[in-house]
């Protein structure tokens, strides 16, 4: 009699046991879908799911970038031709935007609006029946001289007033574009995700972000909505960035799956990897690391082999640089929430200066307050 109490139980408890240990499938899932749309005949694509389609509609295509280069499909079909307005948020200020047929033929590109620097929106006249190829170009994107860029996180309650840290980062010379590791907002809510996208446009320049757990406090797939993947992967100016969803304290397997690529393709350039919570918290006072420290060494060992120079993190609202499985890591968590008690760090931001092909000179912070 024990034995079958003790087997229905187990039963019972074994799809509570397969969620808990599956807690990021859903996202890693989603970020497939990331960048796809269609609307009767008319769809549209974005190469590796780099932007996040925010309306597809009648001759209109509004996009949130999460990279400095998009490649995006068009197909318009017997009812998309005529003049489209394609309306992109998040993009380097002085990025072009070049559209060809599927032949190659060229098609005029007309900058119809920019109320922001980070947003423009572009009038085409496209034809029906037609894949058109729109490509999203930064004009530095292939050039090997030294840059800068910045990296904060964890935001949360402070998102009404943000802006002192923007004023700061705006006033700071070079920055080409920001890192986000993640919680942006308190709860993750619509308003807090709108309010969030509406407060970056006093940047002068775009940030890529990954999400954070307090992003996960109403829904998981919000972010996905707003921002676009929690996990991928770019190259600009001789770095590769991978951003990383590690806001479940976990990665899922599939990420685990197209990191192995991800590290594979870059070998021969700069490696900066960015996520939410750090595998190995470097304190332990708050515990914010991954939940399983078998997995954390499993991911560690896998950026170490796959030869990452550099691992940014947040969720621990101070700053600490050390050392991951010989990887040079920062926290940066200094956005706004609440900061650690006596510490002395405040609000604050990184800024990271590159000379490629293969040097980071020099990770600096900034304090805000």
């Amino acid at each position: 009699m024990q034995s079958l109490f003790a087997a229905l139980l187990l039963a019972s408890a074994a799809p509570l046991f397969a969620s808990c240990l599956d807690v990021a499938e859903g996202r890693a899932r989603r970020d497939l879908e990331v960048g796809r749309a269609s609307q009767g005949d008319v769809g549209v694509e974005i190469a590796e799911g780099l932007a996040a389609v925010r309306r597809l509609g009648a001759r209109e295509l509004h996009l949130w970038a999460s990279a400095p280069t998009l490649s995006i499909r068009l197909t318009t079909g017997a009812s998309g031709g005529g003049t489209w307005n394609v309306r992109i948020e998040n993009l380097l200020p002085d990025a072009e935007l070049v559209a060809e047929t599927k032949a190659g033929a060229p098609l005029a590109v007309e900058i119809e609006g920019t109320p922001f620097p980070t947003e423009r929106t572009f009038r085409l006249e496209l034809p029906a029946n037609e894949e058109i190829t729109l490509s999203l170009r930064a004009p530095d994107r292939a050039l090997l001289t030294p840059w800068r860029f910045a990296v904060f996180a964890d935001v949360q309650e402070a998102i009404d007033g943000v802006q002192d840290i923007y004023t700061k980062m705006n006033a700071t010379p070079g920055i080409r574009f920001a890192l986000i590791s993640g919680d942006l907002t308190s709860q993750g809510t619509v308003e807090q995700l709108e309010t969030f996208q509406r407060e970056m446009k006093a940047l002068a320049f775009p940030c890529y972000s990954t999400l954070g757990n307090h992003e996960l406090g109403t829904r998981d797939d919000l972010y996905h909505e707003y921002f676009g993947r929690g996990n991928y992967t770019f190259d600009f100016r001789g770095v590769r960035f991978t951003l990383l969803d590690s806001a479940s304290a976990t990665l899922d397997p599939l990420v685990y799956m197209w990191l192995d690529g991800w590290l594979e393709g870059s070998r021969d350039r700069l490696h900066v990897v960015t996520m939410h919570i750090v595998p190995i918290d470097p304190v332990g006072s708050r515990n914010g690391s991954f939940a399983s420290r078998a997995e954390a060494d499993k991911l560690l060992s896998q950026l170490a082999r796959g030869g990452v120079d550099l691992t940014f993190y947040g969720h621990i609202h101070s700053y600490y640089a050390f050392e991951n499985a010989g990887i040079p890591a920062h926290i940066t968590g200094g956005g706004g929430a609440i900061p650690e008690r006596m510490d002395g760090i405040g609000r604050h931001f990184l800024t990271v200066d590159v000379i490629p092909p293969g040097v980071i000179e020099q990770v600096a912070i900034v304090r805000v307050d």
